[in-house]
């Protein structure tokens, strides 16, 4: 990497990468700009085809326009081709012109760096991010155009969760290499909104970019639209990821709650949908209650509904709960109930290993005298 980053990268292999664009009007034989006057083709940039990246990627693919083209990348070949198969196969049937064209697949993020004006990338964990940033990072990327200006510079759009300071780093390693311009946009709302499109980002960047005239956060508005349904803007560098970590913090200690709360009161002989019906009218309710109910039978659609498969696994609830607990005891943040979290989810991965994190229930349900008490059909 050139003097004058900040950040080093060790390169290894990397867990996947495409490449990108956005829509809006044309101008002739220009490349889109992703301003107000764009012109009639881009490409686009995907890092990571896992459980949400994948439905991710396939509605970018499905809401840009039919003549841009989607680089995609895993470290999963086969994943790769899947989603080649799949997805352009539905885009073809969808009417999409230069169909050969619409998906490519790619073995170097180097490689799609440097074709893309656009890169999503959504990876497990920080390891991971700064893995992928060392192989495009170095050397140092040529510009994607002659004439490049802040609102045509190489935009990165990184939605994994990791740490604050770990992507304020990357951060500062693209903006001070001159390889773009990098903002940390994690999302909520699971598989079942990343499927939907209808994902929460938390949008961490400059309030005014390299020329000072504020239309970063503008620029990526658009294009986290085509696969959410809500964006909030919480600050600089890092500060979507700081959102996310609170959220998450909340949700591992709420997903517990919730277990608890509905093995009590199956234990104390109430039915289990009436219960559930109480709790989600009244000042109990919370996401694991209404949308992630652990207890069969009250959440359409939930993992509970298919023995906890698929979802958000114990693992990655693990992962983003001691990112929580590292950013607050950086910070000098007491968080009380972040030690017992931890212990429970420990112990749920033992017995639970892969399965939605919402099994904490079936944990406890085993642990308790009654046994079994909830299980339906």
């Amino acid at each position: 990497m050139r003097a004058g980053v900040s950040i080093r990268f060790s390169p290894s292999r990397l867990c996947m990468i495409g490449n990108g664009g956005l829509t809006g009007s044309t101008t002739p034989a220009a490349r889109r700009d992703f301003s107000a006057t764009a012109s009639t083709w881009a490409t686009w940039g995907f890092i990571g085809l896992g459980r949400m990246g994948y439905p991710m990627a396939r509605n970018l693919r499905a809401k840009i326009p039919e003549s841009d083209t989607l680089i995609i990348h895993d470290r999963n070949r086969e994943l790769s081709q899947k989603f080649k198969e799949e997805v352009g196969i539905a885009a073809a049937g969808a009417g999409a012109k230069g169909k050969a064209n619409a998906i490519e697949v790619s073995d170097s993020p180097r490689e799609l760096a440097e074709k893309s004006e656009v890169i999503i990338s959504v990876l497990p964990g920080p390891p991971h991010v700064k893995s992928v940033f060392g192989h495009i990072l170095h050397p140092r990327l040529p510009p994607i155009s002659e004439t490049m200006s802040a609102e045509t510079d190489r935009l990165f759009i990184d939605c994994s969760t990791i740490d604050p300071t770990s992507s304020t780093e990357i951060a500062n390693a693209v903006h001070s290499s001159s390889s773009g311009r990098f903002v940390d946009a994690p999302m909520s709302g699971g598989v079942v909104g990343a499927r939907a499109s209808t994902l929460t980002f938390m949008l961490g960047c400059p309030t005014h970019n390299g020329n000072g005239d504020g239309k970063l956060a503008a620029r990526v508005t658009p294009i986290l639209q085509l696969m959410g349904s809500k964006f909030v803007h919480m600050g600089t560098s890092g500060m979507g990821l700081a959102g996310k970590l609170a959220n998450n913090y909340l949700l591992a200690i709420s997903n517990i709650a919730t277990a608890e709360a509905m093995n009590l009161g199956i234990g104390l002989g109430l039915d289990p949908v009436q219960l559930a019906d109480l709790i989600n009218g009244s000042s109990g309710q919370c996401w694991s209650s209404k949308i992630n109910n652990p207890v069969k039978g009250i959440s359409p659609g939930a993992p509970a509904e298919r023995d906890f498969e698929g979802g958000f696994s114990v693992g990655l609830m693990k992962k983003d709960l001691g990112l929580a607990i590292k950013a607050a005891k950086e910070h000098g943040v007491e968080l009380e109930l972040a030690r017992r979290a931890e212990d429970v989810y420990d112990d749920v991965e033992e017995e639970e290993r892969g399965k939605d994190f919402s099994v904490v229930y079936r944990w406890l349900e085993g642990r308790s005298t009654g046994g079994n008490r909830s299980r339906r059909g």
